[in-house]
This record gives C-alpha cells, structure tokens and sequence, in this order.
C-alpha cells in the first residue's frame, strides 16, 4: 500500500448527504475482486447517463454534464468534500478501491459509515472528520483552483488564505497511512513471533504437521 503523508490538491465538492455504496460503485461491479480498474465507474449511476457494465469502454458513454466529476474545472482532484454519513449501506470494499483508482486521496466529511472508514485506511485513503459548521465553510469557499494542503503528520489542512484546520485520528491508523502498511504488512511485522510460535507448536504437536 502506498504511503501518506501530506497532498496539496484541488477540491471536488460532493454536496450530497448519506452517499451509499451502490452510488460510490453499482453492484454490478462486484464481480470482481481485483482492486483496480474501478475508477472509470466511480459514481457511475450519476456520473453516465447510461447503465454501466463490467470492463465496458468508457470513453464514449454520455456523460451527465451537471455532475461533479465531469466538470472540467475539477479534473485531476484528489479531496473529496462531501456530507454526514459518507460510505453508508454495503460494506463493499469495492467502494474506496474505486475512489482510490479514480485518483481521490483525501475525503473530508462530518461524518462517515464506520465499515467504509475502516475500509479506507486499509486501501491507502485518508478519510477526515470535521465538524458540521468547517464543512459549511469549506463548501461556501470551493470553486474552481481552490486548493486545500493535508499535512497527516502534523494532522492539519491549510485552506488557501493561510487558515489552519485541525483534525483528529487514531495514531494506529495515522502510522498504517504513513508507513503504507496493509493488514499482510502489519501481520509481517510479527514474523519472528509467529514463526517461533510454529516451530513450539511442532515441538508439543508434531502429529499436526505429518503430510
């Protein structure tokens, strides 16, 4: 998993409440578990004007012209800044691998579903809770160049007119963004101990271990 550590970007404004799964990534798209290639579907019911499917080409489906993601001012964003409740319903990983190929970093929202939070630590997301009234603000302020610097190490986001934002994280999932580290990383950490937990248990058990 590649590490986090600080990203300046412009904002793409998801003024929308209660953001499922199925709208971050259709169910149809579940079929595969390869982590990538979901970007082109991200939000795909709002973003085409078409029913998408698996492996279809993109690249010549009408699009919605009013949705957030075709806008050209938007293009290349890496934070989301969205409503309460983001990631709620199904608790497919699929949804922040897709906003993870898709390009999206940073997600800023009052709240989130705790599944789908979970889930993005675990796939190189930063998801950022801020109060109700920071978010206002912030959808007041966004526009077009408007850019947003996260700084995970000093848990900060520095607005354009210098204006510092504070945010809270749990330090174990602040070191897994930092220092890229997966579920399989984590578990690696402890190596010896496991493997020194085998070599006891086939000492006491070796009928356990006859093939």
């Amino acid at each position: 998993m590649q590490a986090f550590k600080r990203l300046t970007s412009q904002v793409i404004p998801l003024d929308r409440a209660n953001v499922d799964t199925d709208a971050i990534i259709p169910k149809q798209f579940l079929k595969s578990i390869r982590r990538t290639g979901f970007g082109p579907f991200l939000f795909d019911e709002w973003r085409y004007l078409d029913r998408g499917e698996p492996d279809m080409d993109c690249s010549h489906r009408p699009k919605n012209p009013d949705f957030v993601l075709n806008r050209p001012e938007y293009q290349g964003g890496q934070i989301l800044l969205t409503r309460e409740n983001f990631g709620c319903g199904s608790s497919r990983e699929h949804a922040p691998w897709a906003l993870y190929d898709y390009g999206i970093r940073v997600i800023i929202a009052p709240s989130f579903a705790d599944i789908f939070y979970n889930n993005c630590f675990k796939n190189g997301l930063l998801p950022i809770v801020l109060e109700g009234k920071a978010v206002d603000r912030l959808f007041q302020e966004v526009g077009p160049g408007y850019a947003l610097s996260v700084d995970l190490a000093a848990q900060t986001i520095t607005k354009p007119d210098g204006t510092v934002l504070y945010f809270t994280i749990d330090p174990a999932r602040k070191r897994r963004l930092l220092e890229g580290l997966d579920d399989i990383a984590l578990t690696l950490e402890h190596a010896d101990e496991i493997r020194a937990f085998e070599e006891q248990r086939r000492k006491e058990a070796p009928w356990l271990y006859v093939t």
